[in-house]
């Protein structure tokens, strides 16, 4: 199952590198726009530290060819200070530009994860049951992590090496063309292979943050508190264990493969790098000879000569290092451009205060193409009235209360409380008047008391404190150590099932909405859980509309309303007694679960 670094196989020539159009080059930019002024600034003090720069060397001129021989003793010590003197200012300046550089990378990334966060909280739940959560942790960590080093790195060294390279060439030509010209020979050696390393380097940095999602896939599935438990129940620790390994090893196979791609390269440069001095001495010592330089300008030529090769060896790089962050920007596009299926209409207004009736108006929806889950569902419910949804496992119930509170769009037909379409509305003001208590409730690993303030956030300890004795579990929270500030640990794992449902319970109380939704609520409960719930609902439901979703009758005996969903479609509505009369699925239903006579044949059917 594992798998060694040195045997790891890369295939990606199926992987296509980004168009780098206009529009791409905008949008990036668009990051950088905000923080002009400091950029400008940055590029100002880059341009002195070039200019300052050249200083020392063409002082070892001096120094050579007319301080010494002259034995000059003032001459050289004040020579020696200045260069002294530019060294110190050439390093306070290169802090100042550092902590520029710094700054605006820093919120540049502090600017697209709130972005990116922000987008994410918008899609609608459709995005969420496709991605995987280890791919999204990694888009919005590591990959936005990375364009810190585009600003850092690769813009910084881009405009230091192009000022660097312009301006020393300028000094070599005023000193001498001739040896200029011997010294810039080698230069288009540099620049040839940049292309075809930087597409494989590219291609490399792309399968890398594949993997690396994947490998955070896997942490987060397993150090969750469901999949470790899960985990342990089967024994599966060492076969997690195996698949960690093997991705893990992929990760770095393929981060050791992309710090040594194009090592040939950049050993051809280093080679050359090194030969370049010496043809500088090989020709400055015949121009010498014949009497056309001097020795100091030799030597100030050589230590010039690493401020021309070192830029363009930087620049040659650079577009090595601009598509490794192509692979980045294009990660994090694709989620940024993915379509928010469910977001306000320009015009939406503010849904008052509701009273609470709802229509359904001929709704039809699909989660995709093929498959049909709800198809012309058509009711209207008054305010104040329980309804209750009844059916077997994935018929569509669940599905109908999601699409009151616009968690999913509807393909046809439309969904109004007090006759406005719920497409016409904002979302918080639709959303702020429904509270759903869901099968599995999802607490936060935090407080009691910060668990209850999702429902009011402004909310009072002494309001908290009445929310839960409605909701049946103030007493018990009275019992811990540290009452309503302790800590529930993660989802809630320090308290029972019926602990934290009536917590949540507990929390839309506080909320206080005009619509209840009870998703399989007591579903997963004991007994004794159970009609602790059962009582903490007489407050939440009271003078409020209601869905109740429930595979036990005994919690929908006293609905107003009971719709029997079969199918995707409503195959009987009426109350328990009317529905008893009907001698259809819901008294089918009801025979098995309170002893009535159904055959087994009947029985299977149902239970299917």
């Amino acid at each position: 199952m594992k798998q060694g670094i040195g045997r790891l196989r890369f295939a990606s020539d199926d992987i296509q590198m980004p168009k780098v159009t206009r529009k791409m080059l905008a949008r990036i930019m668009s990051y950088f726009s905000p923080y002009w002024t400091k950029m400008v600034l940055v590029i100002g003090i880059i341009i002195v530290i070039s200019i300052l720069g050249l200083v020392p060397p063409v002082l070892i001129k001096t120094i050579i060819d007319t301080a010494l021989p002259q034995k000059d003793l003032v001459m050289l010590s004040l020579l020696i200070l200045i260069s002294v003197a530019i060294t110190v200012i050439l390093g306070l300046l290169q802090v100042a530009q550092s902590y520029l550089s710094i700054w605006i990378s820093k919120h540049i990334v502090l600017n697209m994860k709130n972005q990116m966060y922000k987008h994410l909280q918008n899609m609608s739940l459709n995005f969420y049951t496709a991605a995987k959560p280890g791919e999204i942790i990694t888009r919005i960590t590591s990959d936005i992590d990375g364009i810190q080093e585009i600003f850092n790195t690769t813009v910084v060294n881009a405009l230091t090496s192009f000022v660097v390279l312009i301006s020393t060439a300028i000094v070599l030509i005023s000193m001498n063309w001739k040896l200029a010209m011997v010294g810039m020979i080698i230069l288009p050696t540099f620049i040839i292979p940049t292309r075809k390393v930087g597409k494989l380097k590219w291609k490399i940095a792309t399968k890398s943050q594949e993997k690396i999602s994947d490998l955070n896939q896997i942490i987060q599935e397993t150090f969750s508190i469901s999949g470790s438990l899960l985990t342990k129940i089967f024994s599966k620790e060492n076969d997690e264990l195996a698949k960690f390994e093997q991705i893990n090893n992929e990760v770095i196979g393929l981060q050791i493969k992309e710090s040594l791609v194009g090592r040939w390269f950049r050993m051809t440069i280093t080679t050359f790098i090194a030969i370049g001095p010496m043809l500088i001495y090989f020709y400055g010592g015949y121009l010498f000879i014949k009497g056309e330089i001097s020795i100091g300008s030799i030597i100030a030529f050589v230590a010039l000569l690493g401020r021309l090769y070192l830029p363009v060896s930087q620049l040659s790089n650079i577009h090595i290092d601009i598509t490794r962050s192509l692979a980045l920007f294009q990660r994090i596009f694709d989620y940024l451009d993915q379509k928010q299926e469910i977001e306000n209409k320009p015009n939406a207004t503010v849904l008052g205060v509701i009273k609470g009736k709802v229509d359904f108006e001929k709704v039809h929806f699909s989660y995709n193409s093929k498959v049909k889950v709800l198809e012309d569902i058509s009711f209207s419910v008054n305010p104040g009235t329980m309804v209750a949804l009844v059916g077997s496992s994935g018929v569509g119930k669940t599905t109908i209360t999601n699409l009151i509170p616009r968690l999913y769009e509807v393909n046809k037909g439309s969904i109004k409380i007090d006759d406005r379409d719920i497409r016409d509305v904002t979302l918080d003001s639709l959303r702020s008047q429904i509270g759903i208590v869901m099968q599995e409730p999802y607490l936060f690993n935090d407080t009691i008391e910060e668990n209850l303030r999702y429902g009011k956030k402004d909310a009072t300890l002494k309001e908290m404190m009445e929310a839960c004795k409605a909701a049946y579990i103030h007493d018990f929270i009275m019992t811990l150590p540290d009452n309503y500030k302790t800590i529930v640990g993660n989802r809630g794992i320090k308290l029972s099932g019926g602990e934290k449902q009536r917590v949540s319970v507990a929390r839309v109380i506080l909320k206080d909405p005009r619509i209840v939704i009870l998703d399989e609520a007591t579903s997963s409960l004991d007994s004794v859980s159970e009609r602790y719930i059962q009582k903490a609902m007489v407050p939440l439901l009271k003078n409020r509309t209601s869905f109740v979703i429930a595979h036990r009758l005994s919690t929908v005996l006293a609905a107003d309303q009971i719709f029997v969903i079969e199918n995707g479609t409503i195959a009987e509505s009426g109350n328990h007694k009317e529905l008893l009369k009907q001698y259809g699925l819901y008294r089918q239903i009801y025979n098995i679960q309170f002893g009535g006579e159904t055959s087994s044949e009947e029985a299977l059917s149902i239970q299917s």
